[in-house]
């Protein structure tokens, strides 16, 4: 299945405005759901989307474990999705949602960048779709090698696929 981008252009004039990130807060947690909602983004990132019980229980877990790292990306003022440090298996990985809205402006990138410049520990770790060209052109872009690709079996959050483990020494 091919997903087409658009651009929209509202988010034209925020192309050069600064990115920047701020701990989560619980009021950013209502549009961060709607962003886990967007069909085209569960497409690409072959996710489910969390009920809205189940997505605020994650958020809660998340946010109470110390050593977790959870920021808000935003976009002048414009909330434009999160970004998450957090321990998983063992290995300290990183995550991200972005709003489609902000897709294919280097947001992401920026975010991931800014991420890495608080978080010295190495290596980190990501994981994703093999078939999601785009997060995997933001973690190359900041220096994550892809370091095996294995089939990930289906979960309540995630469809079967073969998934790339990339690493950041």
């Amino acid at each position: 299945m091919k997903v087409r981008f658009r651009r929209v252009a509202s988010v034209e004039p925020m192309i050069n405005t600064p990115v920047r990130l701020r701990d989560v807060e619980q009021n950013d947690l209502p549009r961060l759901y709607e962003f886990n909602l967007d069909p085209d983004a569960n497409c690409l990132a072959l996710t489910i989307p969390r009920s809205a019980d189940a997505f605020n229980a994650r958020w809660e877990a998340t946010l109470a474990v110390p050593n977790v790292v959870a920021k808000a990306i935003l976009v002048g003022s414009s909330l434009a999705g999160s970004i998450v440090c957090f321990n998983r298996d063992g290995l300290d990985e990183v995550g991200y949602w972005l709003g489609k809205d902000f897709w294919g402006n280097g947001i992401a990138s920026s975010a991931l960048n800014l991420l890495l410049k608080e978080i010295q520990s190495r290596p980190l770790y990501a994981r994703v779709a093999a078939s999601n060209r785009a997060s995997l052109r933001v973690l190359q872009k900041c220096g994550f090698v892809v370091e095996r690709v294995h089939v990930s079996p289906a979960t309540d959050r995630y469809l079967e696929c073969e998934e790339a483990l990339l690493v950041l020494r």
